[in-house]
């Protein structure tokens, strides 16, 4: 099983399909290959995720008009969230690149990590169909999803914070409960946020991801990793 496979927990019958997910356009043009890139699974993997997403938040807010509905599917689905699945997965360091590419900065680049995703779920879609897809979208989308229920109308602090982070360094930030207080009907949960062994804040709420959500936005708020 190769790298990527293992940290997406999936092994592909038919590995012709992750070498062509893989392959951006600036590597098929300087080989020759231009019918040999990752566009098509990409085209695909785009509706794959459209799809996936907006059945989920059917299910999830089933009393949301259609406004919210989308507005939250974009949430999920825009580049910068694409591009931040992306790099918890490390794709980046997967992505087949030219060598001009590769010399600007195109592994760091946000289209370029946006697109591979697209190209990774199309292709696992065709590997092994919908439900293998399903299955990834969701195991990388959890916190995007997580944060809807407890904020639905507001933007998702948790991944904001991982996007700024793994920007920086691929660790993603983790989260404990350090401390539960009141009644059983009014509880209080305190929770920090630590990435790389340094506490960056904490955050209290009526619910684990309540606080959780609380930390992430102080430490967007006081940047503390910067210090």
């Amino acid at each position: 099983m190769q790298p990527l496979e293992s940290r997406i927990e999936y092994k592909f019958r038919n590995s012709f399909l992750l070498a062509e997910a893989l392959t951006h356009p600036s590597l098929a043009y300087e080989s020759q290959r231009p019918h040999f890139d990752n566009q098509r699974l990409e085209f695909l993997g785009d509706a794959v995720l459209q799809l996936i997403v907006t059945e989920v938040l059917y299910k999830l807010f089933p009393d949301a008009p259609e406004g919210n509905l989308t507005k939250l599917r974009s949430r999920v689905v825009s580049r910068r969230a694409l591009a931040r699945f992306a790099m918890m997965i490390h794709l980046g360091d997967y992505v087949l690149l030219g060598k001009g590419e590769e010399a600007t900065g195109g592994r760091r680049r946000l289209s370029t990590l946006a697109d591979a995703f697209e190209s990774l779920i199309g292709a696992i879609y065709l590997d092994s169909g919908q439900e293998a897809a399903k299955a990834l979208i969701m195991k990388l989308f959890e916190s995007e999803i997580d944060g809807m229920v407890t904020s639905p109308d507001e933007r998702n602090p948790k991944g904001e914070l991982q996007e700024c982070l793994q920007a920086i360094h691929p660790i993603a930030p983790i989260y404990r409960i350090v401390s539960e207080s009141g009644p059983d009907h009014r509880r209080v949960f305190q929770a920090e946020v630590v990435w790389q062994d340094k506490l960056l804040a904490s955050g209290k709420g009526k619910s684990k991801k309540e606080a959780e959500a609380r930390a992430a936005a102080e430490a967007l708020r006081a940047k503390s990793w910067i210090s």
